[in-house]
């Protein structure tokens, strides 16, 4: 029923909206993406074997080709490439965005392989990846975990929000700042041409998620907001997904703060599981812009099941600062440290973590 409902809607506010479309003959192909270079140092508890230094980087390329028909109705696709590790005879490329879109007055529609909707659009906290000093993602591929972090660290809004699987996402036009969004996934993991699979053949199946945004200025403050829920049928023996979202940000002149809350409490655990706290991540951060600079610092409370899902009982808290300074428009670079404190089934891995960070978005 659920479901039915989040399809039903794109699907007549796609056909309400086209009409007959008379398409241009010419369609613009936009080129966008981004690139990182880092640098890092890390000390950690259980570092038996370990470098304490270490390199990475990424690049990412946006193709877009689009067009607009008559009735202005316009309509393309994307296809992110991502350059994959690896060693130096086992490179690869691969692809972790490639759908189809509509955007007219009836919203937007997008088909295909993307992330969900409280990772592309929630709120986590001022500072997210790009801005030093931010939990989102980066200081944690520098942490070996061998204990465990908790799950929910690389899942910092919805739980399985992240999960880049094929399906269709449906985006009310933004009225007086407020927008409504809805996408359905049949199957947890799938890509592209992944059809014919059992229902109990991945975690997750007939993943759905919802989620509100808001954005709007008063008397000189900012405001942005987002709430999110998402919900799936789990694989037999497994505890169906249930995860809450909501987060917000405030600014005034170069000042923002603001934060977040997600509970997932038992989803994904195996049924009976006992001894393992509920899934939860609270977040509050700032940054102050002064010209080129960004200041920021933000704090995390994780717990819940350990990151490899072992049954284990998990607990972080990291403290983060870092400085970002914007060199040219579109090349930063950055310092950042993170002091993770981490304890996993009563073993602690705490880390030290110094981040440098230089990157270019085109």
């Amino acid at each position: 029923m659920k479901r039915s409902l989040v399809i039903g809607c794109a699907a007549v506010a796609f056909a309400a909206g086209c009409g007959t479309a008379s398409a241009q003959a010419k369609f613009d192909i936009l080129l966008g993406g981004d690139a990182y270079f880092q640098g890092a140092y890390v000390d950690q508890d259980n570092d038996t074997g370990l470098r304490q230094t270490e390199f990475a980087n990424r690049f990412r390329l946006n193709i877009t080709p689009t067009a607009k028909a008559d009735n202005g109705l316009e309509y393309g696709a994307r296809l992110r490439l991502r350059a994959s590790g690896g060693t130096a005879n086992n490179r690869s490329t691969d692809s972790d965005r490639a759908f189809i879109f509509v955007n007219g007055g009836f919203g937007t529609v997008q088909a295909g392989v993307i992330n969900g909707l409280s990772d592309e659009y929630g709120i986590i906290s001022p500072n997210v990846e790009g801005i030093e000093g931010s939990p989102d993602a980066q200081y944690l591929n520098y942490y070996v975990n061998a204990t465990g972090a908790p799950y929910v660290l690389g899942s910092l809004r919805t739980l399985e929000s992240g999960d880049a699987s094929t399906k269709i996402v449906y985006l009310t036009p933004s009225v007086a700042g407020f927008q409504v969004g809805a996408a359905y996934t049949p199957v947890y993991g799938s890509s592209n041409t992944d059809v014919n699979r059992r229902k109990n053949s991945t975690a997750y199946h007939d993943m759905a998620e919802v989620q509100a945004t808001y954005k709007g200025e008063f008397g000189g403050f900012g405001v942005e907001a987002s709430a999110a829920y998402q919900f799936a049928k789990a694989a037999s023996g497994l505890e169906d997904l249930s995860s809450v979202h909501v987060g917000a940000n405030v600014s005034y002149a170069d000042f923002k703060i603001g934060g977040s809350y997600a509970f997932s409490g038992d989803s994904g655990y195996a049924t009976g599981t006992r001894g393992v706290d509920d899934q939860q991540v609270w977040i509050v951060g700032a940054n102050y812009t002064l010209g080129p600079v960004i200041l920021a610092a933000t704090y995390t409370d994780a717990k819940g099941i350990d990151s490899n899902f072992a049954g284990l009982n998990s607990r972080a808290h990291v403290w983060q600062a870092g400085v970002t300074y914007t060199v040219a428009p579109g090349l930063t670079t950055g310092l950042e440290y993170s002091y993770l404190d981490n304890k996993v089934g009563g073993v602690n891995n705490d880390a030290n973590i110094v981040l440098w960070d230089t990157r270019f978005a085109f």
